[in-house]
């Protein structure tokens, strides 16, 4: 067995730390193993023998652990091959309680690391107990008479002379936690050094449901003696453009929308929600290494630039069900989800740069003229529709964008190769325009 002890750095005028950080903490554990217990009240607890080797073995998972650990605010774990023992080492700040025999560990350690022995401290040091190995040296018939059965327990299953028991800790079917901050906070950017330990527990959240978040808010509560305009408290709701639980990309954006909130009052509490969680894709581990390394997708750094610059700043093209060129593609945020149905694009010749305005061009004998006369390589490609389309002008009425035309691939002498129409106005006469240049 393998067992670990997390115990939270609390401050020493509080004897035990709130519920909401050992919630927190065992939430987060369960990224590790189902086998998570919260115990006494002070410490959670966690068996990790048979979760080693998916995270690359003990010690990088110890790694891993112990680095996230202290971004929780919680002391570096203790190991051992009991939860008890693990858990006796962590009060006494030692990390290490596997590289030797248990029962030497053990034996060396004060009774009072062990809680059950803590309620008999008079009577046990009395008899002259003073470390573990003392109480253990007691005759156990003597013992079972003069101490309560819980005694005896504990101490058989911190040596592993009986197996842990523990309520196990569940996943929760909805992430909403808590954390009082330290102190009161009052320029919004501070409150991302307590948003990121909550951020940490909702990635542990994901991360045992195998999903990501799209759609998180965090909320914050102002102080008691707050002016009576400033409210409760405040929020801030965050989106992705895919689910993610990649904590970097998720502080980094929740930093750049904080830089832009005011507090209307010193902040003492947060809350984190995740409003939107979906089935996120496992990457699996490859055998030989790809030598292409995918790094952070377009959409993540996306919505990053949006979120300092503004969304209204950040566009994306997004093809459109249209054969109609100045319609064929619309621009929106870089954020926003993209259309689900797929378009195909058109099979006409598309030019690199399209005109926003079609330029009319001038004709001699029914051929047009652009820089000298125009020789048309391919065509007509017949384009029509847009009548259900109606666009209101300047004075607010609904003008029809129905098109007729017919586009020629032409060549130009000085111009290059160029993208025309020949389209029939409103008086029956006929028509050329520039509408695009081919590369």
């Amino acid at each position: 067995m393998l067992w670990a002890a997390l115990l939270p750095d609390v401050d020493p005028s509080h004897n035990l730390p709130s519920t909401d950080v050992l919630s927190g903490t065992a939430t987060w554990a369960l990224q590790y193993t189902p086998r998570v217990a919260a115990v006494e009240g002070t410490a959670v607890v966690m068996e990790l023998s048979a979760s080693a080797r998916l995270f690359g073995g003990k010690r990088r998972l110890a790694e891993r652990i112990r680095n996230e650990a202290a971004d929780l605010g919680i002391k570096p774990p203790s190991w051992a091959p009991t939860s008890l023992a693990a858990l006796a080492l962590g009060r006494l700040g030692r990390v290490n309680g596997i590289s030797a025999p248990l029962a030497q560990v053990l034996d060396a350690l004060p009774f009072d690391t062990l809680s059950a022995a803590r309620r008999h401290e008079a009577t046990l040091s009395r008899l002259g107990c003073r470390t573990l190995g003392d109480v253990r040296a007691l005759p156990r018939g003597g013992m079972a008479r003069r101490f309560d059965a819980q005694l005896l327990a504990a101490l058989d299953q911190a040596y592993g002379l009986r197996p842990d028991e523990h309520p196990w800790v569940t996943l929760p079917d909805r992430f909403a936690q808590r954390l009082e901050l330290m102190s009161r906070v009052e320029l919004a950017p501070a409150l991302l050094f307590g948003a990121r330990r909550l951020l940490l527990q909702l990635c542990g959240w994901l991360a045992a449901r195998r999903s990501g978040t799209t759609a998180f808010t965090l909320r914050w509560c102002h102080d008691v003696m707050r002016s009576k305009t400033a409210g409760d408290g405040g929020q801030l709701t965050i989106r992705t453009a895919e689910a993610t639980r990649n904590i970097e990309h998720l502080s980094r954006l929740l930093a750049e929308h904080l830089a832009k909130v005011e507090l209307k009052a010193p902040v003492g509490d947060l809350e984190l929600v995740a409003d939107e969680v979906h089935s996120l894709e496992e990457k699996s581990a490859s055998l030989l290494p790809d030598p292409v390394q995918s790094g952070e997708s377009l959409a993540l750094v996306m919505e990053r630039v949006a979120a300092r610059l503004g969304p209204q700043r950040v566009l994306r093209p997004v093809l459109a069900d249209d054969h109609r060129m100045e319609w064929m593609v619309h621009w929106q945020q870089a954020a926003a989800p993209q259309p689900r149905k797929r378009v195909e694009p058109a099979k006409l010749p598309q030019p690199a740069f399209m005109l926003h305005t079609p330029l009319k061009l001038a004709v001699r004998g029914d051929r047009p003229l652009y820089q000298g006369p125009l020789v048309l390589l391919s065509g007509p490609h017949r384009v029509e529709g847009g009548w259900w389309h109606r666009i209101a002008d300047a004075e607010g009425k609904d003008q029809e964008q129905n098109v007729l035309r017919d586009y020629w691939v032409a060549l130009s002498e000085h111009a290059g190769v160029l993208w025309v129409y020949q389209t029939r106005l409103a008086n029956d006469r006929s028509a050329w325009f520039l509408q695009g240049v081919f590369a």
